[in-house]
């Protein structure tokens, strides 16, 4: 029997976006529906004007003084939002940790190679996650595991970096978490 497996749906984005009567400031400052500003009024005013024409007062810039607050669809505004939202959310994953595994009893060639892939990550600005995998009787080391973890970092990692999570044992061994130095 083969069981699927479905990706989980994306988290919900709920945006709590004060508008019309919600607006608790006296006065404000109003953009109109095509971005021109039509200066300083009173809350209530701009209400009506956003009525007359049919659309909804967004408050933009809660912050400033006095608040921004923009005449247009709630909709239209939120669904602008939630795009926004959505485009950093793609773009801070692309930007994510690399993974290096790496043997306890590897030849120097293997560490030859997982030290280019991690020097390269670090190259282009990833943190890089280094596994060093222990099994079975190796599990018993773990303390002379971490010296030779901690030696192959300071023998084959050229580029510039600091170690961001000491090793600390994980599931299938000591895990170390490095970045370069002065980035994220």
């Amino acid at each position: 029997m083969r069981i699927k497996r479905r990706k989980r749906p994306a988290p919900d984005i709920r945006l709590n976006i004060p508008r019309n009567q919600d607006i608790q400031a006296l006065e404000v400052r109003v953009i109109g529906e095509t971005e021109e500003n039509l200066g300083i009024m009173k809350t209530s005013d701009a209400l009506y004007q956003a009525n007359s024409q049919g659309l909804d007062l967004v408050l933009i810039v809660p912050q400033a003084n006095p608040p921004v607050v923009r005449i247009i669809s709630y909709d239209k505004y939120r669904y602008q939002e939630e795009k926004k939202i959505k485009k950093q959310r793609t773009q801070t994953k692309n930007s994510s940790n690399k993974r290096v595994q790496i043997g306890f009893k590897a030849a120097q060639n293997d560490l030859d190679r997982g030290a280019k892939q991690i020097n390269e990550f670090l190259k282009e600005g990833n943190q890089v996650e280094i596994v060093m995998v222990l099994k079975g009787r190796e599990k018993g080391k773990k303390d002379f595991a971490r010296e030779r973890l901690l030696e192959f970092i300071k023998a084959n990692i050229t580029e510039p970096h600091q170690i961001i999570a000491p090793a600390r044992p994980g599931a299938r061994g000591l895990t170390t978490m490095i970045a370069p130095k002065g980035g994220n």
